[in-house]
């Protein structure tokens, strides 16, 4: 089929030159539906009205659009939009577009704040049987390599009670965060520098996505239209993570965890570092494919 189409395409026409382009179908109807305006979750709507004319601009738009995933710029780039843990986060060529896979590491860190609020104890009797109730506990939080915001944003979103700071290298990645924040009215104190280098104080929470890519990675011209300084990390992809492990203990208070993503198979080589630093309780949580996908352990309690 021709990649080029007569005007006054119709709904399934439309869907038709984008799978002719190579787009699979749902990227062809999420790419439908922005250059129509409508919302990504009505793709219901466009089967209903799958003999609709498309109106002239938005054929127009929807094929340029498409041309443009077939070269392939993710579809985060093109509609400015990703969901991730329940929030629609604003993302474009300054961050990485979130995965589905580092929901993993939120949830992981969820629990172990959860574990935190649960060892708080009763203060003491009030008279008449009643018992006064420990205030929250008071947990902070600091996401290291927050592009987007995608991870601080979600604990701050699900856990409002915690202090959440996030910190990039990249001023163009902090200004992306926090237009997320603003948006999502989430209070998260953000900070440029470089892993934990100048940031005061511990924490009873580090969390990271950090490049973990190694530098000749063939699969990193998959990736050529996200920002490189974001993916990779040195000749075996855990240069970050051994500098973000070797500076965590100094920042953590006892007993607190430093929670890392790492690749599909750096899972036994994390732990072996996060041993070495004298982190206790190692261990690896898998994704929803079942692969170890993130590690973390717990500094000592003194």
């Amino acid at each position: 089929m021709s990649t080029r189409a007569a005007p006054g395409l119709c709904v399934s026409q439309a869907i038709s030159a984008a799978l002719a382009l190579g787009l699979d179908r749902l990227d062809a109807q999420l790419l439908l539906l922005h250059a129509l305006g409508r919302p990504q979750d009505e793709r219901a709507w466009l089967l209903a009205h799958d003999t609709d004319p498309l109106p002239a601009a938005s054929e127009g738009k929807f094929l340029a659009l498409a041309r443009r995933r077939a070269a392939g710029v993710p579809l985060a780039y093109i509609t400015g939009h990703k969901e991730f843990f329940g929030l629609d986060l604003l993302v474009d060529p300054r961050v990485l577009v979130p995965r589905p896979d580092t929901e993993t590491l939120v949830e992981w860190a969820l629990a172990v704040v959860d574990e935190a609020c649960a060892r708080t104890e009763p203060r003491g009797k009030l008279g008449r049987g009643l018992v006064e109730a420990a205030p929250a506990p008071f947990l902070s939080v600091i996401d290291l390599g927050t592009g987007s915001g995608a991870i601080a944003l979600a604990l701050k979103h699900a856990r409002p009670e915690l202090q959440v700071s996030a910190l990039d290298a990249s001023a163009d990645a902090l200004a992306v965060a926090k237009t997320n924040a603003q948006r999502l009215q989430l209070d998260v104190h953000f900070q440029q520098g470089s892993w934990l280098t100048g940031v005061s104080g511990r924490f009873q929470v580090i969390v990271s996505n950090p490049p973990y890519i190694a530098a000749q990675d063939r699969h990193l011209d998959q990736l050529r239209h996200e920002p490189l300084p974001a993916l990779a990390s040195g000749a075996d992809g855990l240069d970050d993570i051994r500098k973000i492990i070797t500076q965590a203990r100094a920042h953590l208070h006892p007993g607190g965890w430093l929670l890392l993503e790492h690749g599909h198979d750096q899972a036994a080589a994390v732990r072996g570092l996060l041993k070495a630093a004298g982190f206790e309780d190692v261990r690896s949580r898998p994704d929803l494919s079942g692969i170890e996908r993130c590690s973390g352990g717990r500094a000592p309690q003194a």
